[in-house]
């Protein structure tokens, strides 16, 4: 049987829960993100990209092409709680579908044509969620979900188009290889400097000349162009928390060793989330004691992934949680009340800096394992997570941090 799979995206999300909340904000350029001039743009309206304006812009740059933009700081609590109503919505009307991000969605709605009309069905979700929310969304319906997915971009702002089946390839072809997914500003312009411009350029190649320019990935991307994607709808369950916890071998009370030991699995938790694309707005510390008494305490905050952010309120909890002189025999650390968002939204009063040195150092971190690189206060707590060490011997790389 032929796949049917829809996608749905919330247009630019965060603006658009913005000028819910202020009705004054419509067809005003807005940009979302930190207000400093440091900041990082976190989302921007449409009236704003003519100027060339993107989202991850630096605000002082983002400013200067529109001195006119209305900036705001953002809530992402705030936009969690729209994306949840969304979630809900879609939720009850649709028996498998995949919530890829705080604002993205697919559905498989394989079958349906036998009994209401896959495109109806998918037109009437898009109608429910717009009157149940307020909220603008597009999508895109075809075979695939990369189809599905470069469709609803098409298809925005705030509509919808269906990709009948067979014409996978027609539809791409003339359309910019920078609408693949999976094409970064990088691969666009190894592409560009080998004079491919459009996805039918890209159809007409072989598919091992592109495996030879770009490996394992000029292969995905020939399929992509080819509208070949066999990637499945993973259904969809949210994780409520995560946590991490250490039994010592002896009992210890060495206040040192056991800040170091929380400060490590907290830079691994973190890192966690921000894989996981996931924040987190409650933190706690456990402690157990020789005498197997057990004590914890938590500390709600604002939705973050940031370990910068998450180091001090957890040592903070730790010096107020510690205040007995007895030895330790465990002590961990749970982060919980997550919810599904993109890294960069918890980076509101971040720098572009920040921003930078985080994807960098989660870049070592996805290449090389979890422990590759951590703070020098982390240093020697090599039991916390997965142990690889692909430096056959050699320290990992040490972060000094102005803060610990």
């Amino acid at each position: 049987m032929n796949k049917t799979i829809l996608h749905l995206d919330l247009d630019t999300f965060f603006v658009s829960v913005e000028r819910k909340l202020d009705s004054r904000l419509q067809n005003k350029p807005i940009l979302v993100g930190g207000l400093s001039d440091r900041g990082v743009v976190a989302a921007c309206s449409y009236e704003t990209r003519g100027y060339g304006i993107h989202s991850g812009m630096p605000m002082k740059m983002a400013k200067e092409l529109c001195p006119g933009a209305i900036r705001i700081k953002g809530n992402a609590g705030t936009y969690s709680k729209h994306s949840d109503l969304v979630t809900a919505i879609i939720k009850e009307h649709v028996p498998l579908f995949e919530k890829s991000s705080i604002d993205e969605f697919y559905a498989d709605l394989t079958g349906m044509d036998r009994f209401f009309g896959a495109y109806k069905y998918a037109s009437e979700l898009r109608q429910k969620i717009i009157k149940g929310t307020g909220l603008p969304i597009s999508f895109g319906l075809s075979v695939n979900k990369v189809v599905s997915k470069v469709a609803t971009g098409e298809a925005k702002p705030n509509s919808q188009l269906k990709i009948d089946q067979g014409l996978e390839k027609t539809f791409l072809a003339p359309l910019s290889i920078k609408k693949i997914p999976m094409v970064g500003d990088k691969t666009y312009q190894t592409l560009r400097n080998l004079g491919l411009r459009k996805v039918g350029t890209v159809q007409e190649m072989p598919m091992d000349v592109m495996q030879r320019v770009l490996g394992k990935n000029g292969t995905v991307i020939w399929k992509r162009a080819n509208g070949i994607d066999h990637t499945p709808v993973i259904p969809f369950w949210e994780r409520k928390s995560i946590s991490n916890e250490r039994t010592f071998d002896k009992d210890t009370i060495d206040v040192v060793k056991l800040k170091g030991l929380l400060i490590a699995m907290t830079e691994n938790l973190a890192y966690q989330l921000r894989r996981g694309q996931k924040l987190t707005a409650c933190i706690t510390v456990k402690i157990r004691y020789s005498d197997f008494n057990t004590y914890s305490k938590q500390m709600r905050i604002p939705y973050t992934s940031a370990d910068h952010i998450l180091i001090p309120k957890i040592l903070d909890i730790f010096k107020k949680l510690y205040n007995r002189r007895l030895l330790v025999r465990l002590i961990g650390i749970r982060f919980s009340h997550l919810v599904s968002g993109n890294y960069q939204i918890n980076l509101f009063e971040d720098t572009e800096e920040a921003l930078n040195l985080y994807q960098a150092m989660d870049h070592i971190r996805n290449k090389y394992g979890d422990r590759s690189i951590v703070r020098a206060s982390a240093m020697g707590k090599n039991t916390i997570g997965r142990m690889h060490n692909p430096f056959n011997g050699e320290p990992p790389i040490v972060l000094a941090h102005r803060t610990q």
